[in-house]
Formats: C-alpha cells, sequence, structure tokens
C-alpha cells in the first residue's frame, strides 16, 4: 500500500503556469488536447516553453507573455516525451542495416531472404541480427542445412528476435572452431542432430562461442548505426531510450554515444547502463566523470538471472510443459550474481536484472532484500521483465518498491504460443500489468528493441488491448490484466522518468520539466483501442527543440 502513495507522488505534479502567466517565451503551443501526465488533472490547450524549459502549461488565455514563435496544434493531441525503458539500440541499429527475419512465417522464405541478402555482400562481410521467430512457422527449430548451401563461405549467426538463441552456417561454425567434440559454456546450450553434430542453434551463453570470432565493426560502421537507430527512435516520439545492450566490455555502447555527442550528432536523450560484471569500471567512472549530463548519462548497470521464454531458457521452478526435460537455468552463477548485486549496491550505483521465469524473479528479489536490508524501497532496483512472477512475488515488489520494466509489445506476440510453453495455471501472470498498479507496484514500459517494435504507440497498443498479433484473441489475451490507456502512458512518461532517476526532469508537462513532448495525430484516450496503432506521430520535441517533423 505504501508505493501507492510513491506512485502519487510520482505523478501528483503541480497543473498550472508561471506565478502571473506573463513570462515571455521561446515557443508557444496552442490549441492543443496537452495530457499532462501530472494525476487528475485537467488536459491543457497551450504550453509555453523558455530555455528549454515549460515555463506554463494550462489554458492558453491564461498565458499573457509575448512568444517568439507560436505553434498552432490545430487541436492534435500533446503528452510527454515518450521513454523506453530497455533498448539493445546499436543492435537495433544494425538490424535496420541488415536481413529482416522478423515475418518471416515459413521455413522457406526465412531461407530465401538470408540466402538473397548474403549474395549483396563483399567477401568477408557475415550475416548477422535478423530477429527470426520459429513459432511462426509451428516450432520448429531452424537448422543449418537450410542455408548452408546458398551461403556458401559468407558466414552466417542470425540471432532469434529475443536474442537468447541464434542459427549459424557451418563457415560460421568453421570460423569458431565448433565441432562435434565442442561443449556449451555453462548457462548455455549447443542443439545437436541425431548424429550428435552442432545443428546450428545456439543458446544464450553458448553463442560466445561464435559472438567471439565476429569481427568488430568499424567506428564508422558504429556511428552510421547509430544515426540510423537515433532518427527511428525521434521518428517514434520517444525523447529518451534507456539503452541496456551491455556489451563491448566495461564501456559497452556508451563509447559510441559519446562519440555522438562528441561530433554532435546527440539529438535523443540516453541513459546507458553497463554489463553488471563491470560495476568496478562503472564505480571508477562514477568517481572520476560524474554521471553525465542531460542528454548523455550513465551509472546504471544490467545483468542477468536466466534466458527467455521461447528459447525454453527462462527459470522456472518446474519444467515447460511442451520441453519436460528442462526448466530452464540460470544464465549467472547464483552465488556469483548476489555477490555482484551486494557489491554494485555498495557501489551507490542503479542496479536493473534480467529475470523471467518464476523462479529467476523470486532468485532475485531475495538478491535484492539481501544487499538493501530495510531500505529496498529507496533503491529502484529494476527487474527487466518481470515476465512471469507469482502472485506473491508481484505483491513482495510492490512491497519493496522494485520497478516492473516491462514491455508490453512482448505480451501480444509471446501470446500466441506462450500457454503452450508453460500451461494454463502459470500463465495466468503472463505480463500482468493490472496485478501490478492493483498491487501498488511500479510498472515501465519499453520495447526490448530489436527484439520487439521500438514504437511505444503499438506498447500502449498491446498493454490495453492485449490483441495478439495473430488476430486470435480479439478480446485480448489474458485480457484481466489489461490497463488503461492514461496508465499505458504513464507507464512510458512518469514512471519510467522514476526509474532512470529523473523524476524531477523528465515524464510530466509541469512548470520547469524539460521541454520533451510528443504531439500525436489523435488522442489515444478518445480513440477506439483497436485504432491506438494506427495513430501516428506528428512531431517529437527535446529541451524545447523540434528534432522530427512527420512529411506532409
Amino acid at each position: 500500500m505504501k508505493n501507492l502513495f510513491l506512485l502519487a507522488a510520482i505523478l501528483g505534479l503541480v497543473w498550472g503556469c508561471s506565478k502571473d502567466g506573463g513570462e515571455n517565451a521561446d515557443v508557444l503551443y496552442v490549441n492543443g488536447v496537452v495530457w499532462t501526465g501530472a494525476q487528475d488533472a485537467p488536459d491543457a490547450d497551450a504550453v509555453a516553453v523558455k530555455d528549454g524549459r515549460i515555463i506554463f502549461a494550462g489554458a492558453a488565455d491564461n498565458f499573457t507573455g509575448e512568444a517568439e514563435e507560436t505553434v498552432d496544434l490545430d487541436g492534435r493531441f500533446m503528452a510527454p516525451g515518450f521513454i523506453d525503458n530497455h533498448v539493445h539500440f546499436l543492435d537495433g541499429g544494425f538490424g535496420l542495416a541488415s536481413v529482416d527475419l522478423r515475418d518471416a512465417a515459413t521455413p522457406e522464405e526465412f531461407s530465401k531472404r538470408i540466402i538473397d541478402y548474403a549474395a549483396t555482400l563483399p567477401e568477408g562481410r557475415w550475416v548477422l541480427n535478423g530477429n527470426w521467430d520459429h513459432e511462426r512457422w509451428g516450432g520448429e527449430l531452424p537448422r543449418v542445412e537450410w542455408i548452408d548451401e546458398g551461403t556458401g563461405s559468407t558466414p552466417v549467426f542470425v540471432v532469434r528476435l529475443d536474442g537468447h538463441m541464434a542459427l549459424a552456417n557451418s563457415a560460421a561454425m568453421a570460423l569458431a572452431g565448433v565441432t562435434a567434440e565442442t561443449q556449451a559454456p555453462e548457462g548455455g546450450e549447443i542443439v545437436r542432430d541425431e548424429n550428435g553434430e552442432p545443428a546450428g542453434v545456439f543458446k544464450d551463453n553458448a553463442m560466445s562461442l561464435i559472438y567471439d570470432v565476429i569481427p568488430e565493426p568499424s567506428e564508422e560502421e558504429l556511428l552510421d548505426v547509430f544515426q540510423l537507430a537515433q532518427d527511428h527512435a525521434l521518428s517514434l516520439g520517444l525523447t529518451q531510450v534507456h539503452d541496456v545492450g551491455g556489451t563491448g566490455g566495461p564501456n559497452g555502447s556508451l563509447r559510441v554515444f559519446r562519440e555522438a555527442k562528441k561530433k554532435g550528432l546527440l539529438k535523443l536523450r540516453i541513459y546507458s547502463f553497463a554489463p553488471l560484471a563491470y560495476w568496478e569500471d562503472a564505480r571508477e567512472r562514477v568517481a572520476d566523470e560524474g554521471k553525465g549530463d542531460e542528454m548523455l548519462r550513465w551509472g546504471g548497470l544490467k545483468g542477468f538471472v536466466d534466458g527467455s521464454l521461447g528459447s525454453t531458457t527462462a527459470w522456472f521452478y518446474e519444467p515447460f510443459t511442451d520441453a519436460p526435460e528442462t526448466s530452464g537455468f540460470p544464465v549467472t552463477d547464483p552465488d556469483e550474481l548476489a555477490q555482484l548485486i551486494a557489491d554494485a549496491d555498495a557501489a551507490g550505483l542503479h542496479i536493473a536484472v534480467h529475470a523471467i521465469g518464476d523462479k529467476a524473479i523470486d532468485t532475485l528479489l531475495s538478491d535484492f532484500e539481501t544487499a538493501a536490508g530495510d531500505e529496498i524501497v529507496g533503491r529502484r532496483y529494476r527487474i527487466e521483465h518481470f515476465q512471469h512472477p507469482t502472485h506473491e512475488a508481484i505483491s513482495r515488489a510492490a512491497r519493496d518498491g522494485v520497478i516492473a520494466s516491462m514491455q508490453p509489445y512482448h505480451a501480444i506476440d509471446d501470446g500466441r504460443w506462450a500457454e503452450k510453453r508453460i500451461g494454463p495455471e502459470r500463465i495466468k501472470t503472463t505480463y500482468a500489468f493490472r496485478s501490478i498498479l492493483d498491487e501498488g507496484g511500479l510498472l515501465t514500459f519499453g520495447s526490448d528493441w530489436p527484439v520487439a517494435p521500438l514504437s511505444p504507440i503499438e506498447g500502449v497498443y498491446a498493454a490495453v488491448t492485449r490483441r495478439t498479433i495473430d488476430g486470435a484473441n480479439p478480446d485480448g489475451w489474458q485480457p484481466q490484466e489489461k490497463i488503461s490507456v492514461e496508465e499505458a502512458l504513464t507507464a512510458y512518461t512518469a514512471t519510467n522518468a522514476y526509474a532512470g532517476l529523473q523524476e524531477d526532469e523528465l515524464g510530466k508537462i509541469a512548470l520547469g520539466m524539460a521541454a520533451d513532448f510528443v504531439v500525436l495525430s489523435d488522442d489515444p484516450r478518445a480513440v477506439e483501442p483497436a485504432a491506438i496503432k494506427d495513430i501516428r506521430v506528428l512531431k517529437t520535441i527535446v529541451g524545447g527543440e523540434e528534432v522530427y517533423s512527420a512529411a506532409g
């Protein structure tokens, strides 16, 4: 219950204007439907900005100052800029520049796209990314022979959309020295054929066997894909992302973001998380340089308990219904993970950890409670995905102030097949958005891009309708867990700002806040729920600067 008051504090900022409404503005937005994000506040119809900050939000008649520029919103919907709680930003950029397998619906189409793309590459380049989903064609895992003949000496390592398994061709496995005698590292699996030979699929930690021999991209390539990813994000109304890419050693993606900022390319706010295993490097960076500035911040850490549902590597108490030989497994040694969390917490760093299965979630909650003791509520620990909790875990997380960092599109994607994986009882608390909020928990939203589409509009649609992407659940899959449009918007704005340690800066349209806005073609509260996904982003404003405007 105490977190109901915490949530109210996050949302309940003052709605209104500057002291006399007469301060002059750089830009005045008028004639809009402005959802401020402040709890129980009426909509505004005008917002004034000066020096990148909000100086007025309310009724236009109450603003008596002058404005250098006035923007007529023409009745359109304005909201605080969207924040995405969980992206693999550079991976998403590479995906935009690579083969797209997300909607390949048959093994033949899957193979053809890989082979056709491989034919376009110069010698020595790899076919990477892909984001395939074997559930599209009934659940059969792809095999090396599907692509070997057509790809020849071009190495291939294409990843399932959840990032927890990938298919290699023989050229890639040869470069990695993988043979029938190769053993998978702990926390991973090499899928084998009936003769014991590698069948091409590598799961979780076994993926490192191939990743270790993939050439590093050049600095130019990295900046190019960063800009592809940034342009895509801005076009979708995002004003900040929490990047949990966590690859490339202690600097992860941060090195690229810093270079982009140095070159004047950074237009999107980024909170960069480093791998939890490198907490000591993060501690030293914070001690030497602080935690960044309003555009680029660091000091967050991302760890893993388990794998994923789709790869049958999420860690459950009971076996998978359709794979009874396994109940998943931890991908980080549990004792090691507990120590990493304790050490990073003692260093004053912000901790987020991936946990999907019920046993993984319970184990992580215990680790958090051990590390923080009675001070746990103030830590803002995050459980990334929080996908299959028990009822008790939902209550426990709410009591502890642990943030459920979730990605709603996964619900309408996984909902096509998840019940066959874990059965009718465990499925009842899958993506439990409503239960989390009703318990007084802290719910934030994002995409997990490129695992799922980056669009917050699609995320709001998913959370509100829970209509699976195959059209099989028009009234919603596990519909008891639907939430309202405003609750979904709040998870993408105010609560996400809190989860990123910025509730005094971002997430609401209120006095003194950064002028981060999105302008939409329609009010998502006013259209039929099924039509939410068709809403278009018209403008994206970061710090008072218009960084995206739709053509026409």
